[in-house]
């Protein structure tokens, strides 16, 4: 019997992946009140597993040629020449802000003690690459339904040592961007957009993600296409770039990418700090980075999935038009988003604010809808400031945060993802008015 070729093996290999992806990507029945319906769900086919193991196969492991073109792809989506792979949305978050400190950005750089104005209703990582990076928090409250900013006190926020805006579209909402960026422009602030739990939504048809200086996008597997972890950022100005992917690859001022050499020519030319000349260049540090590097396994994940990315949102817009019109009949107990006419959200989650004149608290109904299988999440941190490790940080407040402390008290979330189709939307809605018409307290 003749030995098989090494891609005799890989072709193998690769069509038994496709057999196995395909038996995987048989739903289970959903029997109501017994199936589970999670809050954040992915969702793989036998493509992703198929790229998953070509992957593996090739043995590069860290970022390599689905890197590659997933950066070279992807930045077209928000608008943005630049993107560039990272482990998490989170170290997303932290790289956008830490390259807002280069000293390439000369008298612009953020130093310790400079204010980033952001939203005390969100996610920790908004708020935390402020604060690791040594500058001041300035958190101001948000308006409903849309937990949008209170535009009025981000304009008082903003002092002589105001250097930023870092805000995130909360479970897809657009923030009311087009305002914000005017702000940013006409005082010189850098704006970051968090677009972790709204990619592909858009504003006026410009993609969400296009309006700040660096954009940060979430793959971690609740959102919108996942690589298991990962993240992006994305930016216009190549100075950005190449602080992000400084920070991002040890701090290194080098721009060789993993297992190449002398790209710029010159590798034994530079002289840099207080080195000596013709020192390596590959060993030159020009920021006190990390090292968030993705797998190239992960963005094989990521690129198959982006083949998918539009399937995806409508399935997620679908869904939250049919939430949006089921619970419409409960109005006088809950508040849920208003969107403008000129907004398509790319739906993350289905946020539901209970009115304080309900006859019921946020906690009675969430223990409910958990009894009855069906998820529940809060709106992440509430208000942080409240949170333990937020007590001692040096902050500023503008305005008060008393519609960010109703939001911690009376908002939470339910999913849309794709695996919710009409039987699993039918039940969850059926649900919500038995436990409307019942007066049973939980």
């Amino acid at each position: 019997m003749s030995k098989k070729s090494e891609d005799e093996l890989r072709e193998e290999i690769i069509k038994l992946t496709l057999e196995y992806g395909k038996l995987r990507e048989v739903p289970e029945a959903f029997i109501p009140g017994t199936t589970y319906i999670p809050a954040s769900a992915k969702l793989l086919d036998a493509s992703d597993f198929s790229a998953l193991v070509q992957s593996s196969l090739d043995g590069w492991l860290t970022t390599g040629r689905f890197g590659k073109e997933f950066e070279a792809t992807f930045g077209k989506l928000l608008g943005k020449r630049f993107t560039k792979l990272t482990n998490s949305g989170s170290s997303a978050n932290l790289l956008a802000m830490s390259a807002l400190t280069s000293p390439l950005l000369s008298e612009k750089s953020l130093k310790p003690g400079d204010e980033v104005i952001t939203l005390a209703a969100g996610f920790p990582t908004t708020v935390n690459p402020i604060i690791q990076n040594g500058c001041i928090p300035v958190f101001i409250d948000v308006t409903l339904p849309n937990f949008s900013p209170d535009l009025n006190a981000l304009k008082k926020a903003i002092t002589s040592k105001t250097k930023a805006v870092f805000m995130a579209h909360t479970l897809g909402i657009p923030l009311p961007i087009q305002e914000i960026q005017k702000i940013c422009r006409s005082h010189g602030l850098f704006l970051i957009e968090d677009c972790c739990d709204a990619l592909g939504g858009t504003v006026d048809g410009k993609p969400l993600g296009s309006f700040g200086d660096i954009a940060t996008v979430s793959f971690y597997p609740a959102h919108h296409i996942t690589m298991g972890e990962g993240g992006a950022t994305c930016a216009e100005d190549p100075l950005l770039a190449k602080a992000i992917e400084s920070f991002r690859d040890w701090g290194r001022d080098c721009w060789c990418p993993p297992g190449k050499d002398n790209t710029c020519g010159k590798r034994f030319d530079w002289q840099l700090g207080s080195l000596p000349e013709g020192y390596d260049h590959k060993y030159i540090y020009s920021h006190i980075g990390y090292n968030l590097k993705v797998t190239d396994m992960q963005a094989a994940i990521g690129l198959s999935q982006l083949k998918k990315l539009d399937q995806f949102i409508a399935k997620r817009r679908e869904n939250f038009a049919g939430l949006k019109k089921g619970l419409s009949t409960l109005s006088p107990y809950f508040d849920t988003p208003l969107i403008q006419s000129n907004e398509n959200p790319s739906w993350f989650g289905f946020p539901i604010f209970v009115k304080e004149s309900a006859p019921f608290s946020r906690n009675e109904l969430t223990r409910f809808l958990e009894e009855h299988k069906i998820g529940t999440r809060l709106l992440f941190g509430g208000n942080l400031t409240k949170q333990p490790a937020y007590q001692n940080v040096p902050s500023r407040t503008v305005g008060g945060l008393s519609t960010t402390d109703e939001i911690m008290k009376r908002t939470f979330w339910i999913g849309l993802h794709p695996k919710i189709g009409p039987k699993e939307l039918d039940y969850i809605l059926q649900k919500f008015a038995d436990f409307c018409s019942s007066g049973i307290i939980y």
